[in-house]
């Protein structure tokens, strides 16, 4: 009597793109920060009274502090224009690009300089588009000039920090180093949006957009380049 015949093993499945189901992934993390980021952009566009209250309440009482202690204002002016200014940070993603250049990792060289210069048109943009004033006061204690939505310091920051530490982890830092690391690139992100609040030259609601945004492009520029796109390329 002959057997049935039985059926060839199905290949397994194909993981996908985005993980396994209900995982935190970096498409995933990247969608929820978008949806974020334009909620909020819509708010502020809208002028949403809540939102604009809050934002002058925090200027007013940060301001009051930084006109009465003029030596921590002296200190947040130094960390905003030279540790933490948008320069200082595109010089790093500089020093990033050639190493992982004559390191031979040219398309991952490419991939973090390209997300930081996303990163400068989507602020230049938005900023553009929205076209909010920066707070004024009768006696500042510094200025900054063009559109204050969203703070192109934060964002800055955020992109730069987030894809240096993407790229340190994806070549196998880790340990006691590792952690350091983390601690002051998130000292960082959120230190320089303090400053520009200290010194009265944004609102707060800019400030937490350009960590949005700045952490939403972070989010699916890795994603992007983890995924199947691109990896015929690698």
């Amino acid at each position: 009597m002959q057997s049935p015949a039985v059926p060839p093993p199905s290949p397994p499945a194909s993981p996908s793109p985005s993980g396994p189901s209900g995982a935190v992934t970096p498409v995933r993390v990247g969608v929820v920060l978008g949806v974020a980021s334009v909620v909020l952009l819509a708010l502020v566009a809208a002028k949403w009274g809540p939102l604009l209250s809050l934002d002058r309440s925090i200027a007013d009482d940060l301001h009051r502090q930084a006109v009465a202690d003029r030596g921590l204002t002296h200190a947040n002016r130094i960390l905003t224009d030279w540790v933490w200014d948008p320069w200082t940070m595109r010089l790093l993603t500089a020093v990033a690009f050639f190493v992982l250049w004559f390191r031979g990792s040219r398309l991952l060289a490419c991939w973090v300089a390209l997300t930081s210069l996303v990163g400068a048109l989507i602020s230049q943009g938005v900023k553009s588009a929205v076209g909010r004033q920066r707070p004024t006061w009768p006696d500042p204690v510094d200025s900054a000039h063009y559109a204050a939505f969203p703070s192109g310091h934060a964002m800055t920051a955020t992109v730069t920090i987030g894809m240096l530490l993407w790229v340190l982890r994806r070549h196998g830092l880790s340990g006691p180093l590792w952690r350091v690391l983390l601690v002051v690139g998130v000292v960082s992100v959120i230190g320089v949006g303090f400053t520009r609040l200290w010194l009265g030259v944004h609102w707060s609601s800019d400030v937490v957009a350009g960590w949005l945004f700045g952490a939403c492009l972070v989010a699916l520029s890795i994603a992007t380049y983890e995924g199947r796109a691109l990896s015929r390329w690698r």
